[in-house]
């Protein structure tokens, strides 16, 4: 913190030893320098110091910048007529004490007042353009980093807000699933050890791959296969459940757990129909987009599509996939329709 403050005094110290040669060397009649316009510039560089600093510490932050411009023009005029005194007296000292009014040694300062005023401001103006470059210079820094920290703050805000539904999910699904198994155990049937074995699976991708932001089109197709063999254990003979796909490449990837929920809604909102429930599904995909269709029999009594799955996918697509889905839904006295398209083209949201 010291060394910086020394090299700053010593930056500024400097440049004001620049600012007295070339104060000299302009005030001179000729080419060599004279002692007395070395003199002159001296007691020259006071006012032209405090003029400066004045304008770079004082008018410009304080009432420029901050767009206080009534103050900043009042002020101004107030320290230019200040200076333009200031001024006026070092060529009067320079007169009466360096040249003892010796006119044979006026001649090495006869520059005009007004020509020397100029040479000061000029000074003022170049330093004053310099300080308000580098106030802009800051400020764009400074709303460079304020935009970050706001774009890193909405991430978060996204990331915990996506993490709550995923917890919604969760139990929601494990419910279900926990449930359809007790009754199988209280059966005894056959198809128990099967079931755990299926929910095992299930469990293993609720652990360790939901949490990730993007996971394998492939997982979570077989993650819905899984979903489906513990339902036709369930339902027996009154499901006929049918799942077309078309993957033209391994490396898609998607947001876990986000086609799982529309599947399972079909299960628990679709209606038996002629003591079957029909649900088609359909998975097309390549590496501009996924296609993602399910249809269910449903009956104008049936319970509507409208709890936590559906909200809750809603809200993750909006978060993950913003301008990069389409989501229709059509419900029809005999069919309820949901049809899913994703576009990958665009990187999506990296949240999780």
């Amino acid at each position: 913190m010291v060394l910086k403050k020394l090299k700053h005094a010593l930056a500024h110290l400097l440049f004001w030893v620049a600012v007295l040669f070339l104060f000299t060397s302009v005030f001179s009649v000729d080419s060599a320098i004279n002692i007395n316009v070395l003199y002159f510039s001296i007691f020259l560089m006071p006012v032209t110091i405090a003029t400066t600093y004045v304008s770079v510490y004082k008018l410009i932050p304080e009432y420029l910048v901050t767009k206080n411009y009534y103050k900043f023009t009042l002020y101004s005029v107030y320290t230019f007529v200040i200076s333009v005194f200031g001024i006026v007296f070092s060529i009067f000292y320079a007169l009466a004490y360096l040249t003892n009014f010796e006119f044979s040694n006026i001649t090495s300062i006869s520059k005009s007042a007004l020509f020397i005023i100029t040479c000061v401001y000029l000074v003022v103006v170049v330093v004053s353009a310099f300080k308000l470059l580098q106030l802009n210079l800051k400020q764009s820094k400074n709303n460079a980093a304020l935009e970050t920290k706001i774009l890193e703050t909405q991430l978060k805000l996204k990331e915990q807000e996506l993490n709550y539904l995923k917890m919604q999910i969760h139990p929601h699904f494990l419910f279900n699933t926990l449930n359809t198994l007790y009754g199988f155990a209280l059966k005894k049937a056959e198809e128990t050890p099967d079931m755990i074995l299926k929910l095992s699976n299930l469990l293993d991708y609720l652990l360790y791959q939901v949490d990730k932001p993007f996971v394998s089109l492939n997982d979570e197709i077989n993650h819905i296969e899984d979903y489906i063999s513990l339902e036709k254990i369930r339902f027996n003979d009154t499901l006929n459940v049918s799942l077309q796909k078309s993957i033209n490449s391994k490396h898609i990837e998607v947001a876990p757990m986000l086609l799982i929920p529309f599947v399972e809604n079909s299960f628990k909102h679709g209606a038996i129909k002629n003591g079957i429930l029909d649900i088609n599904i359909s998975i097309e995909a390549n590496t501009s987009e996924v296609i993602f269709k399910i249809k269910n029999s449903s009956t104008t009594e049936a319970i509507k599509m409208n709890g936590i799955g559906l909200e809750n996918i809603k809200k993750r697509l909006e978060l993950a996939y913003p301008n990069q889905h389409q989501l229709t839904i059509n419900n029809t006295e005999t069919n309820f329709t949901v049809l899913l398209i994703l576009n990958l083209k665009s990187k999506p949201a990296n949240v999780q």
